[in-house]
């Protein structure tokens, strides 16, 4: 089980919303490469660590492998990040997610099978379950049947890491996410209801009912989860829900967007969407059981609201 402690790690998405909060956390003990293409990921969010000696970009790509086995040369640990994280582009281009996640992913498994680099964390996502018949979903509800390409492409991810854990004597970490939000977030509902109030204070458009509920998580918060299930729990697949414990809907997401923007009298409109939904593939109802985390010790800071509130004073005072 690694320290991390002095140790020498690769970030693969680390330029990414959770990825430089992450290497923000992993830098103060160990020496951090971040590995990034900085199609979605940004320059900015690495700048205070430039000068930083333990602190090294790669720009390079998953899909092309022949960086890979250089930049885990020396690497004791991989955080594979690297993703698309955007749901809805699945139901508009069918290959994004098989080749940003899935090939992304295999390759990266690859070159560390060749370079004999044996521990790997991967952010996986609440999305596998599905429309979960138990809420909160534990980590073992089965079984899985996702309803979007994005939590398709993250299954198959898991189920790689698993095979090559045990095909490799490779040892994993895979966090199933709640939405995790703050500040330097890039998309989501957050990010799209400040955008859309800028445009027009008066009105909202809310996709779907407005009845979708969700658990949120606040992004330091998340980073805290992740780097103490490394540190506390030693199997060869270790996997763990993380999120708050309750959730709320999108309406009430609504209401703290336009109150943390000092609207009044904002009117809603909801698009009513895919059947309540947002959108093809828009789980309605998420939130996940955290008791297998919270037996190693981790409780979250706060609950969905508490999280949202606090993103979206980040979003306002960094854009």
């Amino acid at each position: 089980m690694p320290t991390l402690k002095g140790k020498s790690i690769l970030v693969t998405g680390g330029a990414g919303f959770i990825g430089s909060h992450l290497v923000e956390a992993l830098l103060a003990e160990n020496e951090v490469t971040v590995l990034d293409n900085f199609s979605s990921g940004k320059r900015e969010f690495l700048a205070p660590h430039q000068n930083n000696p333990n602190f090294h970009v790669i720009e390079a790509d998953l899909l092309l492998p022949g960086a890979l086995e250089k930049a885990l040369n020396g690497v004791d640990m991989v955080f594979h990040l690297a993703a698309n994280p955007d749901v809805k582009l699945g139901a508009e281009n069918t290959r994004v997610h098989l080749e940003q996640n899935v090939l992304a992913t295999y390759n990266l498994l690859e070159a560390m099978r060749k370079t004999k680099v044996n521990h790997i964390a991967f952010t996986s996502t609440s999305t596998i379950y599905g429309e979960a018949t138990t809420v909160p979903t534990p980590e073992d509800y089965g079984p899985l049947l996702p309803i979007s390409l994005y939590g398709a492409s993250k299954l198959a991810c898991e189920a790689l890491i698993s095979s090559y854990c045990h095909t490799f004597e490779m040892q994993s970490w895979i966090y199933r996410f709640a939405n995790i939000v703050g500040e330097r977030g890039t998309h989501g509902v957050l990010v799209d209801f400040i955008r859309k109030l800028r445009e027009n204070p008066k009105e909202l458009e809310i996709l779907g009912s407005g009845k979708q509920k969700k658990s949120y998580l606040e992004v330091r918060d998340c980073v805290k989860a992740m780097l103490h299930c490394v540190k506390n729990s030693e199997g060869q697949i270790n996997v763990f829900n993380i999120g708050s414990e309750d959730s709320v809907d999108v309406t009430e997401i609504a209401n703290i967007v336009a109150q943390q923007m000092g609207l009044n009298d904002v009117q809603y409109c909801y698009t009513g969407g895919v059947d309540g939904r947002g959108w093809k593939g828009d789980v309605k109802v998420m939130l996940l059981s955290i008791e297998k985390i919270k037996m190693l010790g981790w409780t979250p800071e706060g609950g969905s609201a508490q999280a949202i509130e606090t993103a979206v004073k980040a979003l306002l005072s960094g854009s």
